[in-house]
């Protein structure tokens, strides 16, 4: 039965950098400490790995804090937190200096300064990257840093299945939400099948995004709301779900999962939206057009498509420095050889595809949800940062500080934090292997069609209502395979997939008013 000190639930950005602070001021404070990490899959397989544009920071003397703020603030229609906001911004030098310290790279100039990018939404350059794969290169600084401390065990291929809270003690009813505790999870060990009690005194989620609730998604296959969804069973509150980034630009290829990104740099590089006649159509959404902020975009190609009754539009880069362009996104360029697409001559067919939840987990400003001992960092979270909608690279970036912020807490409140006796075994008596997984497959594939028809881009009254209905007896229908059957991973993924689904269309059916990333052509025009 394996205890640990700190458990941390995510291998990417935001579970690692808080699993090395940990581990360093236990380090540092000469006391014994035993931090374990679990990943469903390889530790490197990630959210963070497939960020490709950058991370945002005030790093120009042409640049703010303030005007990234404002930046930010803009995007998010105004309905983010402001003190957050304040924090996350001018953090940022300070934590993105660690990342380099713990070996990071990111492109320079050739006289040695950074190569500060621009994207869609920002008023100056402030994006650090390295080439167009800079969430792999931060992946692979912050993995080498973790083996760094021995007091770091990962665990690969551990797939979390519950929280362990008062509920496994006997305790059903909670007074408050937050007289919760969590003690840890049970988690399944993917090679020996058998569900093992991971207890814990401080527990951080860092799961990632819900991706893979929808048809088409740049998110990894292992994006499925795991965090958020054991968060919600065991009574930790959610918020701003309904707000669900949709990239405008995944290259599009019919039948492909996950997609492919052609990242937001490359608008910001001078990529240029088209038909395939060449007439550009931004215009008529956005003075900014190609370079405005994402959820304008996507709406504006999900118009275009259907105005012309096409299944994509383009990115039109032939006129752009080719050498140049290859240095600075050689991973794009030979993916889009690999399709036949020689960027040179041809322009690239793009569609919108989900890409980034802006809601989650309910946490403070110090990561902390609301059931003790309970963290929650990155796109599993919600910390009120991107409001309705998020600016780009600013999620690499949360995930930093954030990650940070929970460290502190964590530490601060380590001697309080006691596992009790008593807590049970994985109990799964009366439960069998399934022998139709046709089933599971199946279901998964109504989920998706549910949620890309009827809560994507645009949305309506009609459309919701009709997919709350399907929904409903979805989840009837898994939850009767579920008790009957012996955990899997498949089982789980899609339990946690329709549970987080839920949350999004109930949330999108009580906003009434058009904002950020939300849109119900019922209410054109509707702000409260």
């Amino acid at each position: 039965m394996p205890q640990f000190d700190f458990l941390v639930i995510g291998s990417g950005i935001a579970g690692l950098s808080y699993a090395a602070k940990v581990a360093r001021y236990f380090e540092q404070t000469q006391q014994d400490v035993s931090i374990a990490v679990i990943t469903k899959v390889q530790a490197d397989e990630t959210n963070t790995k497939y960020a490709q544009g950058g991370i945002a920071v005030v790093w120009a003397e042409s640049d703010s804090f303030e005007k990234h703020i404002h930046d930010t603030m803009d995007a998010g229609d105004g309905i983010n937190n402001r003190e957050i906001v304040e924090i996350v911004v001018k953090e940022a030098p300070e934590r993105i200096m660690e990342l380099i310290d713990y070996g990071t790279r990111f492109d320079k100039e050739h006289g040695g300064a950074y190569d500060l990018a621009k994207e869609g939404g920002h008023s100056d350059h402030r994006i650090l990257h390295f080439k167009d794969i800079t969430g792999a290169e931060i992946e692979r600084a912050l993995l080498a840093e973790v083996s760094r401390h021995k007091s770091i065990q990962i665990f690969t291929h551990y797939y979390a299945v519950e929280l362990i809270t008062q509920h496994q003690l006997g305790a059903t009813i909670y007074r408050y939400h937050d007289d919760i505790k969590c003690f840890g999870a049970y988690v399944l060990n993917r090679k020996t099948g058998q569900v093992e009690k991971f207890l814990a005194k401080t527990t951080l989620l860092a799961t990632g995004g819900i991706g893979n609730i929808y048809q088409s998604t740049t998110n990894p296959t292992i994006a499925t709301g795991d965090g958020i969804a054991m968060a919600y069973r065991s009574k930790g509150i959610c918020d701003n779900m309904e707000f669900i980034q949709f990239h405008p630009t995944s290259l599009y290829q019919q039948g492909k999962k996950p997609s492919f990104l052609i990242s937001e740099a490359v608008r910001g590089f001078g990529g240029i939206l088209k038909h395939e006649d060449g007439s550009t159509f931004m215009e008529h959404y956005d003075e900014r057009l190609s370079l405005a902020p994402r959820d304008i975009v996507a709406r504006a190609i999900d118009s275009e498509m259907k105005k012309n009754g096409v299944d994509h539009v383009y990115l039109d880069v032939r006129h752009c420095d080719y050498d140049k362009f290859l240095e600075h996104f050689p991973n794009i360029t030979q993916y889009c050889l690999d399709t036949g697409i020689d960027i040179r001559k041809d322009m690239i067919p793009v569609v919108p595809a989900q890409h980034y939840m802006c809601g989650g987990i309910r946490v403070d400003a110090h990561g902390k949800t609301n059931i003790n001992f309970l963290y929650a960092v990155g796109e599993c979270a919600c910390t009120g940062l991107h409001g309705a909608n998020r600016l780009a690279s600013n999620s690499l970036l949360e995930a930093a500080v954030f990650g940070h912020k929970a460290y502190e807490s964590a530490v601060a409140g380590f001697a309080g934090a006691v596992i009790p006796d008593g807590i049970p075994e994985w109990d799964d008596s009366g439960t069998t292997h399934p022998e139709e997984h046709v089933l599971v497959t199946e279901m998964t594939r109504e989920l998706n069609s549910i949620m890309s028809n009827y809560v994507g881009i645009v949305r309506t009254n009609r459309r919701m209502k009709r997919a709350y209905d399907r929904l409903e007896l979805l989840h009837k229908e898994h939850e009767e395979l579920y008790k009957e059957s012996k955990v899997s991973v498949p089982i789980c993924e899609l339990r946690n997939m329709i549970n987080v689904a839920y949350l999004v269309l109930k949330m999108a059916m009580a906003r009434r008013e058009n904002i950020g990333l939300h849109f119900n052509s019922d209410h054109v025009g509707d702000r409260s």
